[in-house]
Parts: C-alpha cells; sequence; structure tokens
C-alpha cells in the first residue's frame, strides 16, 4: 500500500478530509430510500415494520441497509427496548433533524418550479 504525503497547512488538510467526507455522506443519502427515510422519521419515532408501511415500495433489505447507513453517519439513532418480543425504534438525530429540513427545502424547490420542470421535460423529450 503507498501512502501519499500531503504538503500543504493543517487547515488545508483538515479542508480536503471535510470535503471527501461530504462526497462520501452525499453519495450515501443521495438515494430515494435515505431521503424517504428521513422524511418519514421527521414526523417522529418509529418502528421498523411502520417505516416499511409509510415508505411505498422498499425492500426489508433496502430498509435495513439504509436504516444501518443513516445510523453509522449519526443520522438516524436506533433504540432496542429489551422486551419479549425486541422493540425497535428509529428517530432523527438532531443531524438528522438538520438534513430533513435541507431535504424540505429541496421539496419545497420542486413545488415552485414543478410547471418549469415538467415543460423543460417536454421539450426535451419532443
Amino acid at each position: 500500500m503507498v501512502t501519499k504525503q500531503f504538503r500543504g497547512s493543517p487547515e488545508e488538510a483538515d479542508l480536503r478530509r471535510a470535503d471527501s467526507l461530504a462526497r462520501e455522506i452525499f453519495s450515501d443519502v443521495a438515494n430515494k430510500w435515505a431521503l424517504l427515510i428521513i422524511e418519514a422519521l421527521g414526523e417522529g419515532t418509529l418502528r421498523f415494520s411502520e417505516l416499511r408501511n409509510e415508505i411505498e415500495g422498499i425492500s426489508h433489505k433496502m430498509l435495513t441497509q439504509n436504516l444501518r447507513m443513516l445510523e453509522r453517519n449519526g443520522l438516524v439513532e436506533r433504540t432496542v427496548h429489551p422486551i419479549v418480543p425486541p422493540r425497535v425504534e428509529y428517530t432523527l438525530t438532531e443531524s438528522g433533524h438538520g438534513l430533513r429540513a435541507t431535504v424540505d427545502g429541496m421539496c419545497g424547490w420542486t413545488h415552485q418550479y414543478l410547471s418549469h420542470i415538467e415543460a423543460a421535460r417536454r421539450r426535451f423529450d419532443a
């Protein structure tokens, strides 16, 4: 394995690290399932089955994978209640709520420009 030596200030190294992390997180959350999970959990804490019912078309596997990824990135908190059968709940963290505000902004943008987007698509497809 070859390690590349960074030659620059510590501030530049921190910026590069932050940019790299941002790209990684954007890659993780920029999929329809993650965004729908974030939106659903924005309304409150939900169990796995409630989430699955909330998000039309998501498979068990995709929901599991996306919840794990969101938990790994600190956007979702998973709570296991020690009862029989176990009760597992998911909720957005503070940073998850912050991301939801961004997602809501994107949805607002879509609603604001919906007719423009549809017209552009019709022109392009013609």
